[in-house]
């Protein structure tokens, strides 16, 4: 019955975070080679398309490491309502999918039951910035390594956004601090 219980939770909590409009009925393979040493550290949240788990959430950050086990910690952090709000924290793990690339992982914050989708769609030459997405076309993400990333890369982000098929009107601007915390 705990199995049954467990599986029906599972169920209702994908259904509820596959909801949403669609910004990409295509989603492309992701572009480059992704160095998992290269990628680790520290990432600001430039712009997402909306979902209900980050809904009111400013500053966000997102940090991934090598955890003692050799898996992928991943902490996600959000500052609620405003770049000075209280701060939300979610930790999971993230596990290569076993692509060619090494740019596709299953990530968990609810343990190992409910995996979800995380593809690195495209980075910069020097990791400086990721389109991150997934293959619904529902999610996306634009990382830089700066809390503000300039203006020639904004455009340059966006420009490749496009360019990867997804609809640019849909993206959520995120506020962030002009210095890291």
């Amino acid at each position: 019955m705990r199995n049954l219980l467990a599986a029906a939770l599972g169920v209702l909590a994908i259904a509820a975070c596959a909801g949403g409009p669609v910004g990409n009925n295509d989603v492309p393979e992701p572009a480059k080679p992704v160095e998992l040493g290269r990628y680790l550290g520290l990432w600001h949240e430039f712009a997402r398309y909306e979902n209900r788990f980050e809904r009111g959430c400013e500053a966000v950050t997102a940090e991934y490491s090598v955890l003692p086990t050799g898996e992928v910690g991943v902490k996600n952090t959000c500052r609620e309502g405003s770049v000075r709000g209280p701060i939300r924290v979610s930790d999971g793990k993230a596990y290569p999918a076993g692509d060619r690339l090494a740019a596709k992982f299953r990530v968990s914050f609810f343990g190992p039951a409910l995996l979800t989708n995380y593809w690195v769609l495209d980075r910069g030459e020097n990791y400086e910035w990721a389109i991150v997405g997934e293959g619904s076309g529902r999610f996306l993400w634009l990382l830089t390594r700066e809390p503000r990333p300039s203006e020639a890369e904004r455009i340059a982000l966006l420009a490749r956004v496009e360019a990867l098929g997804y609809d640019t009107g849909m993206l959520r601007y995120t506020q962030q601090l002009a210095t890291p915390r």
